[in-house]
């Protein structure tokens, strides 16, 4: 018996202050809606953990907690507190999700931007949250060596496309491009055979063009910019990508950086250290784990 030929299909909502997008191939009489709401649940359930937004999240809920004291968090939200915390060691600081603190204070979680907050911040002593922050994933539970405000918004958006992958896969769909902003994970291609394309972003805050394509048949690719969200202090413009060794936003070298790797996760992260350390000194690192990077240069 011929196989049927498959449908495409595409369904989209909000999520992360943004929108979520999954394009998948499956038989025509698939129902698209009912998987539109599922994956809508998957992602809804990563912003309710994992969100800075939501004082209710648990991850806030962890912010909010004592030092010295195991905290119970579920299982998705350990997962990717683990992963944060072995990036950070992994790049000596340069991911670092203990910055929550200096993004406010910078303007980037809604406040008004605060030269003095950064200031105090800049010089208080560096301590990176892998050294700070200690997750039992076995026993469901995290702790905070130290005072430590956790932000994990350079990962969170990656481990959810990553949960929108994991769901169509769960659900039998083997031909999918899924999105969420600039983070895209594909499995099988296009049933023709064909990769997916995707665009890279060419750096302009005032229009989106595609400064080059990127094919994609199964893996992940996420953008890191510092040209869209920025905020002035002192009369200088700046962007929200934070050197966590500093306590100071990056300088503009790089304007973006575009990572490829198995999961969406691991290549949003990385995709912020390429930010923060130039892709030269980023390099190797990436090379040890079979990851690869594309960046945009003022000058390129």
């Amino acid at each position: 018996e011929p196989i049927a030929p498959l449908s495409r299909f595409v369904v989209n909502g909000p999520t992360m202050g943004t929108r979520f997008s999954a394009v998948f191939y499956a038989p025509r009489d698939t129902k698209s809606d009912r998987i539109g709401r599922v994956l809508a649940d998957a992602v809804a359930e990563v912003d309710r953990q994992m969100s800075t937004w939501k004082p209710e999240s648990d991850l806030m809920r962890f912010n909010r907690a004592p030092t010295g004291q195991w905290v119970e968090l579920p299982g998705q939200l350990l997962t990717v507190l683990e992963a944060a915390l072995e990036i950070g060691r992994a790049s000596s600081g340069a991911f670092d999700i203990g910055v929550l603190d200096h993004i406010r204070a910078l303007g980037f979680q809604g406040d008004t931007p605060d030269a003095e907050a950064v200031a105090r911040l800049v010089a208080r002593p560096y301590l990176p949250a892998h050294d700070v922050v200690v997750v039992d994933r076995s026993a469901g539970i995290a702790l905070k060596r130290q005072p430590c405000a956790i932000d994990l918004s350079g990962i969170a958006k990656g481990y959810g496309v990553d949960r929108l992958a994991e769901t169509l896969t769960d659900l039998g769909v083997s031909h999918f491009l899924v999105s969420i902003d600039g983070e895209l994970r594909a499995l099988g291609g296009k049933p023709d055979g064909s990769a997916w394309r995707v665009a890279v972003e060419q750096p302009d805050p005032e229009k989106r063009e595609a400064a080059g394509v990127i094919e994609l048949v199964d893996g992940a690719v996420a953008t890191s910019g510092n040209y869209r969200h920025r905020r002035e202090l002192n009369g200088r413009s700046y962007s929200h990508t934070v050197d966590p060794r500093t306590g100071r936003p990056i300088t503009d070298d790089i304007y973006s950086a575009t990572v490829r790797a198995p999961t969406c996760m691991e290549a949003d992260a990385w995709a912020t250290v390429v930010m923060v350390l130039g892709e030269a000194r980023a390099s190797p690192l990436l090379a040890a784990r079979n990851l690869s990077a594309m960046t945009l240069s003022p000058d390129a």
